[in-house]
């Protein structure tokens, strides 16, 4: 498939300066001219870009383009040319035989990531947060308990809202590294 645009522009008998100069004067001479230039404007071809395909054209292709991936497995659009030559490897391509080039290559690393302690930690904020509320249900005739268990109870929530989070999970998390061949 190839594009082609035609720049043959001596067929529209002149160019864009001369056309605007030409309807000036004809509007400044009146209405009769008016028409007339109507008339003109309609017999001037408009320029266009037209599709060409490439037996038409009778042009070989630039080159082709495919979709392949860069070293780190993104997408990647590769361009072959048809002017290199036909023994030379592609460059993302992989060799014939990979298991030999697996050698070479460092080996695999993969990570796990343990939130248990994070989780330990928010189910004692839980546990600690009902204790406290059943306490503030049980000591319901003591008023300067009651003031003092709620404050309690206002730390542990907001700790509690602030750990009891993907973020913090993420943050607190424990990776440990392992590898494979």
């Amino acid at each position: 498939m190839a594009m082609e645009i035609n720049k043959s522009y001596s067929r529209y008998g002149m160019n864009y300066e001369e056309q605007l100069k030409t309807k000036r004067q004809e509007k400044t001479d009146g209405a009769e001219k008016d028409k007339e230039v109507k008339n003109d404007s309609s017999e001037i071809p408009v320029q266009r870009d037209e599709y060409i395909s490439s037996e038409a054209s009778n042009r070989k292709p630039s080159g082709l383009y495919r979709l392949g991936q860069d070293e780190n497995g993104n997408p990647k659009v590769l361009f072959d040319d048809p002017k290199k030559p036909v023994n030379e490897k592609p460059v993302n391509e992989k060799p014939v035989n990979a298991e030999k080039d697996r050698s070479s290559e460092p080996p695999e690393e993969t990570c796990t990531g343990n939130t248990d302690q994070v989780d330990r930690e928010i189910k004692k904020l839980k546990e600690e947060k009902k204790q406290l509320e059943q306490q503030i249900k049980a000591a319901s005739g003591d008023g300067e308990k009651i003031k003092e268990l709620e404050k309690k109870l206002a730390q542990v929530e907001s700790e509690l809202s602030q750990k009891d989070n993907d973020t913090y999970r993420r943050q607190n998390s424990v990776f440990t590294e392992a590898t494979s061949n």
